[in-house]
């Protein structure tokens, strides 16, 4: 038995909670959030005890790990206690809400020799991991173009509801850190490193403090360019979408699959049966389906057993938080910022 803690009590920690418990072997024994009723509420749902504060949570025994959901900017300094706990590490994305503080988190874990996820669960798409491996094995040719689109919508109670969503200090700006960085992150995994990128942000219907418009452009280390936006200001909301054309031809993903490969060849097992149980990411925070968080939780806890690294460990997820961060220093200054090297843990595409 594998035994879990919740740190954080809001939307995406029950997520975390549901999809916990959808996995043999895994208990949830403990819960903390801020708001400790809505901790409580979770812990009556899911199982577990809840406690008012970190530390004494962290105490409790038998506990092999935790799944942070807090606001961002908390992320770094509670995985860093956990890990010093001695449990390992799981943190809804992004790692912090900069790369400094993602370094530290990185450092701690590998200090106490406790392993250390990012929740990307595009990473676990059957659709894209096919895709990935195609890309990969060279069928595709040479990767060319990239464009993403991340035209979401979210009430004005999304951010005037909370007390951190849309502020610099807790979510570390707006529909980019928060909405996008998922599309980074399979943008970086599907093709590689980003050299360096050159953006534009703006805010332009919510009345928050950072941006809820982002647009930019993404130049790889292998040549390929790509389009970016990401926006919560696109009312009604529409689905991610994303196009990549190679020298064999164009794939076309759509929220979280492949739902067209206009290729000069087929390629089996590219293009997946449909499936209408799907996220309403688009016009809601709510997330429907915990398929893909699920699938990444079963990965992390065999690489406990396994003693190995998971599918998206903390080097894996600083990348796209380092393009992230350059993202906001290029529109900040006007100028095109380039992406440090991070340590690559996956091949990019021939």
């Amino acid at each position: 038995m594998t035994h879990i803690a919740l740190i954080g009590a809001g939307n995406i920690s029950d997520t975390h909670a549901r999809a916990c418990r959808e996995i043999a072997g895994v208990e949830i024994v403990a819960v903390h959030g801020a708001n400790h009723v809505r901790a409580a509420k979770l812990a009556e749902l899911y199982g577990g005890v809840a406690y008012p504060d970190l530390p004494t949570m962290l105490a409790h025994r038998p506990l092999d790990a935790v799944i942070i959901g807090s606001p961002s900017g908390v992320h770094a300094e509670q995985g860093m206690a956990a890990a010093r706990a001695g449990l390992h590490v799981l943190v809804e994305k992004p790692l912090d809400v900069n790369v400094a503080a993602a370094d530290r988190l990185i450092a701690e874990a590998r200090s106490a020799g406790v392993r250390l996820g990012v929740l990307f669960q595009d990473r676990t798409q059957p659709s894209f991991a096919r895709l990935r491996e195609v890309l990969i094995s060279g069928a595709l040719g040479r990767p060319l173009l990239a464009s993403a689109r991340v035209k979401w919508y979210r009430a004005p109670e999304y951010y005037t509801d909370s007390r951190w969503r849309g502020t610099r200090a807790l979510d570390g700006g707006g529909a980019l850190i928060n909405q996008g960085i998922h599309t980074v992150d399979l943008l970086v995994w599907l093709l590689g490193p980003v050299r360096r990128v050159l953006a534009h942000t703006a805010t332009l219907l919510h009345e928050i403090d950072v941006e809820d418009t982002t647009l930019a452009i993404l130049e790889f280390e292998s040549g390929v360019r790509a389009s970016f936006e990401a926006t919560t200001a696109a009312y009604p909301g529409y689905a991610r979408r994303v196009e990549l054309s190679t020298t064999e031809g164009t794939i076309v993903l759509e929220h979280d699959r492949v739902i067209a490969a206009d290729l000069r060849t087929s390629i089996d097992g590219l293009l997946p049966e449909v499936d209408a149980d799907t996220n309403r990411s688009a016009s809601s925070p709510v997330v429907s389906d915990v398929r893909g968080h699920q699938r990444l939780i079963e990965d992390f806890v065999a690489a406990i057993h396994e003693r190995r690294e998971p599918l998206c460990s903390g080097v894996e997820g600083r990348r796209s938080l380092a393009i992230v961060e350059a993202i906001y220093e290029s529109a900040r200054t006007g100028r095109a910022v380039p992406i440090e090297s991070a340590g690559t843990e996956v091949p990019a595409p021939h």
